[in-house]
């Protein structure tokens, strides 16, 4: 093993690779924290203590524990492990004091990977010039779970926000042996990464660990209180067949039992409640004291600059999947609508006529499609981008570019399509249609210009595309920041532009309230 690819650090010394073709080094699978395992489920996170021994880190390392969901692949010969606490190092050949950036990937809470194909960081650290970290975190029952309403001695919560944090402690005692600059961290992530992005701006214990923050797609207001943790709580015990009495005796299930079990309970809970979510980071009044939505739409969450958007048809994928998390249909809907004012009945809710008023000339059979993106994921983005720009700097984006086959197909730019152009990970496989139809050419450009607006963010300036190929090209427009007279809006397509108020007509038909369950 040559030099370049050994890694000092406090935490311990790590043997790298260097990818043949990029350049790029890459440590796979440092451990950050105990295996979760026996005693320590459903307690908080330990760190890893410091290594004795050199660690070769060329492997990719386990998935936490999941059922298969043909939506989020994790990689050809992936494995699945409860011992799942772990993180990935990138770093450009030649690597001093770079800006870092540390991805939280998405999949409901319940599904995802550090290590899929998809996240392979060599283009995005080899283009950007930054160290790239992603974080593995628990998921489902064994992360989301909140236990400590049934038993506090017994059950820590908010596991998986907690891995998270300490993940990012890591960053900040380890990362400069790897190259990286620890007073230069941002976090960013899509969709339940997103989520966590948006919750750790609210967390008071997660200040000077990041600098700055990337929220895509984030479902920011789907987090819920200690009485809805135990409801969920209860359904997931009554789903395994243990008493809260004996709540205990959920360490000793099989893990597979458990994946089980997770899986019933994400299912039923946006069943029998549309819009609800079965597994989230809980508001607990302590570690969350307060839900995110609310800190940030105030303008009291940590004052870093941050970049937040939305796709233009976000629903479409729950659509095509017939996912439960979403409801799409009108009687859905309308009974999300009636939930959220029987819980909270000093809500001052829009009226239905208030709402519809924001989908003038839209088909009534997107209509559902329409209202299901903008309360699960526009305007919960809206409201965040309106609060924050009072504290730090804010730009808002809107990601519209579809290829050909996905607009074909009624996806369009749906949830987690801007995904392979940020990473530059275009070709998903044999088995990938998304340019069967064209798109290629187009998509390589598009994704070009996200990571270089992304990476210059990191660094610490304003996400704009200055230099492209030897020039900033024609298709990258100035991208300004958000504030509640422009509500400059970037709007990611074949080619970029930057519109004022683009969301007026959502906004005067949802209005000023954020609106959430409790």
């Amino acid at each position: 093993m040559s030099e370049e690819i050994i890694a000092q650090a406090g935490a311990g010394t790590f043997i790298g690779s260097v990818e043949a073709e990029s350049g790029v080094r890459v440590w796979r699978g440092i451990r950050y924290a105990l295996p979760p395992v026996g005693e320590l489920r459903w307690r908080d996170p330990v760190a890893a203590p410091a290594l004795s021994e050199p660690s070769a880190c060329v492997s990719k390392p386990p998935a936490a524990p999941q059922a298969p969901n043909p939506g989020v692949p994790l990689g050809d010969g992936a494995v699945i492990d409860e011992d799942c606490l772990f993180l990935n190092v990138w770093a450009p050949e030649s690597a001093e004091a770079l800006p870092v950036m540390v991805w939280l990937h998405g999949g409901a809470y319940t599904f995802g990977s550090s290590a899929q194909p998809l996240y392979e960081g060599a283009t995005l650290v080899r283009d950007g010039g930054v160290v790239l970290v992603t974080v593995n975190y628990r998921l489902g029952a064994l992360g989301f779970l909140d236990l400590s309403g049934v038993d506090p001695e017994a059950f820590d919560g908010n596991l998986a926000l907690k891995d998270v944090l300490l993940a990012l402690n890591w960053v900040q005692e380890n990362v400069a042996a790897f190259g990286g600059d620890p007073s230069r961290v941002t976090v960013f992530g899509e969709s339940a990464g997103g989520g966590l992005v948006t919750a750790l701006l609210a967390v008071p214990s997660a200040a000077g660990l990041f600098h700055r923050a990337i929220a895509q797609s984030s479902p920011a207001s789907s987090m819920y209180g200690p009485e809805r943790a135990r409801e969920v709580a209860d359904r997931f015990l009554t789903e395994v067949g243990v008493s809260a009495a004996d709540a205990a005796r959920v360490r000793e299930l099989p893990v597979d039992e458990i994946v089980r079990a997770s899986s019933a309970v994400y299912a039923a809970v946006p069943q029998e409640s549309p819009g609800r979510l079965a597994f989230a980071p809980v508001v607990d009044g302590s570690l969350l004291p307060e839900p995110p939505i609310t800190v940030l739409r105030e303008g009291r969450g940590h004052p870093v600059p941050l970049i937040i958007g939305t796709n233009r048809d976000e629903a479409s994928l729950f659509k095509f999947m017939k996912s439960p998390l979403i409801p799409i249909t009108e009687d859905r809907i309308m009974e999300m609508f009636t939930d959220m004012q029987a819980e909270a009945p000093d809500m001052e809710l829009p009226s239905v006529q208030q709402v519809m008023s924001a989908y003038e000339g839209v088909r009534h059979r997107v209509l559902g499609l329409g209202v299901a993106r903008d309360i699960g994921f526009r305007m919960p983005s809206v409201w965040i981008a309106e609060g924050h720009s009072a504290v730090a700097p804010v730009w808002f984006y809107r990601f519209d570019y579809s290829t050909p086959f996905l607009r074909v197909i009624g996806l369009g730019a749906t949830h987690a399509t801007e995904l392979p152009y940020l990473w530059g990970n275009l070709d998903g496989g044999p088995k990938d249609p998304t340019f069967r139809l064209g798109g290629r050419r187009e998509a390589g450009r598009i994704g070009a210009r996200m990571r270089a607006r992304w990476t210059a963010f990191a660094r610490g300036g304003e996400p704009q595309v200055e230099v492209l190929q030897g020039a900033a090209p024609a298709d990258a427009a100035e991208w300004r920041p958000y504030d509640l007279e422009s509500r400059a809006t970037l709007v990611i397509a074949r080619e970029d532009r930057c519109v004022d108020d683009l969301d007026g007509q959502l906004r005067a038909g949802w209005g000023d309230e954020v609106l959430t369950f409790r």
